[in-house]
């Protein structure tokens, strides 16, 4: 006996059903790990930069016999400036051991990165001024020393004091290094966080 159950009718009976659309993996999150690696990187070559800078100008010490005056002593101690430098870089050197500090706990646990992120943004760009205005004074007075000033007869001092002028020299190319290293900081500082909040939340 014939079965009189008709067939259901499909909805989309006679069409081409399209195939199943393949799933589109997620999107990687930003990796803002690796911002935080580079940054205890530069924050590593700020400390050995400060270190250099500071024993190179605090080693700058040399004496010699001038005629009519006697033995005379050339050391860094006898400038305001070079003492004013001593310390910008000792500060420096100080702020990048704990930086480097609170960069490596942000890798291992990045709950906080956001606000270091933001204090690193503030202080390194102080920092910078610092050490670039302490570079700039001392820069001016090494100047003085290596060809004088004519003008008001300040004889030039590094054609007696020459070892003395060439630690004062390398000193001060160093903290300029340091100083374009505060300034690599201050942009991943900020590219860091424009990168952060620009990032679409996930879905």
């Amino acid at each position: 006996m014939a079965s009189t159950d008709k067939p259901t009718d499909h909805p989309e009976h006679g069409k081409e059903i399209p195939p199943p659309k393949p799933e589109v993996p997620a999107a990687a999150p930003p990796a803002h790990r690796d911002y935080f690696v580079l940054d205890v990187a530069l924050r590593v070559l700020l400390f050995a930069a400060a270190l250099t800078a500071v024993i190179v100008m605090v080693t700058s010490e040399q004496t010699k016999l001038i005629p009519g005056l006697g033995r005379r002593k050339a050391k860094f101690n006898h400038t305001p400036a070079f003492i004013y430098f001593v310390v910008a870089l000792s500060v420096a050197g100080l702020y990048s051991l704990i930086t480097i500090l609170a960069s490596a706990s942000v890798i291992l646990k990045q709950i906080f990165s956001s606000k270091f992120l933001v204090h690193f943004a503030y202080t390194d760009v102080l920092i910078l001024g610092l050490v670039a205005s302490a570079t700039g004074s001392a820069g001016g007075v090494a100047y003085v020393g290596l060809k004088g000033n004519k003008h008001v007869g300040w004889n030039k001092v590094c054609s007696t004091y020459d070892t003395f002028c060439q630690h004062v020299a390398g000193s001060l190319a160093v903290s300029l290094f340091a100083s374009v290293v505060l300034v690599f900081l201050s942009w991943l500082s900020i590219f860091s966080l424009h990168s952060r909040t620009t990032t679409p939340a996930p879905r």
